[in-house]
């Protein structure tokens, strides 16, 4: 919801938006968590393997394409076979079916644990996703839903970047009521 948002806002601002990997799996490999959640960071680790790929091979205008088709396959789609989520999103982001293949490999390894990190380093280690940074300053969130749209997008833009301009602005947060809602 949240990249869906900053989609939106860059169509009606000039945005310079790079869009990194996160992966809740690295995050919290080390951390003591339920098995059920660890049983979760093999499924997650492919996709963020194969998105690292991506990156390192077609570049970052790939990136987004690629993150939202994996994203409308897995949430509104809800599609649960991993390898038909991959090869459906690399087919709609335009990608070759043969990058699936990246997504059981290593070997983009470091780039994706370096990008993890990049943002991880810049807002701290008691986070989760979405994480951006404005302005130099990074947050963890804004966590929405629906994904807003025209002026309430650009609204909540400029709420960001308001408390993004106080050096001493740490959180906001409340009790989720609704699940995500795509529209």
């Amino acid at each position: 919801m949240t990249s869906r948002w900053v989609d939106e806002v860059a169509k009606l601002r000039d945005l310079d938006v790079t869009w990194n990997i996160m992966s809740l799996a690295v995050l919290n490999e080390n951390n003591d968590v339920s098995e059920e959640y660890r049983a979760f960071f093999p499924r997650a680790l492919r996709y963020t393997r194969l998105v690292a790929a991506v990156k390192e091979i077609h570049g970052q205008d790939a990136v987004k394409p690629l993150y939202d088709a994996l994203g409308t396959q897995i949430h509104p789609g809800a599609q649960t076979d991993v390898d038909a989520v991959i090869a459906a999103a690399l087919e709609a982001a335009g990608l070759p079916a043969d990058l699936a293949r990246y997504a059981d490999s290593d070997e983009y390894d470091v780039q994706m644990r370096a990008s993890h990190f990049e943002g991880i380093n810049r807002v701290g280690q008691d986070v989760g996703t979405p994480v951006i940074a404005v302005n130099g300053v990074a947050f963890f969130g804004p966590v929405i839903s629906p994904a807003p749209k025209g002026e309430q997008a650009v609204a909540l833009w400029d709420g960001v970047v308001a408390v993004a301009s106080y050096e001493g602005f740490f959180e906001i947060k409340r009790s989720r009521t609704v699940g995500p809602i795509f529209d």
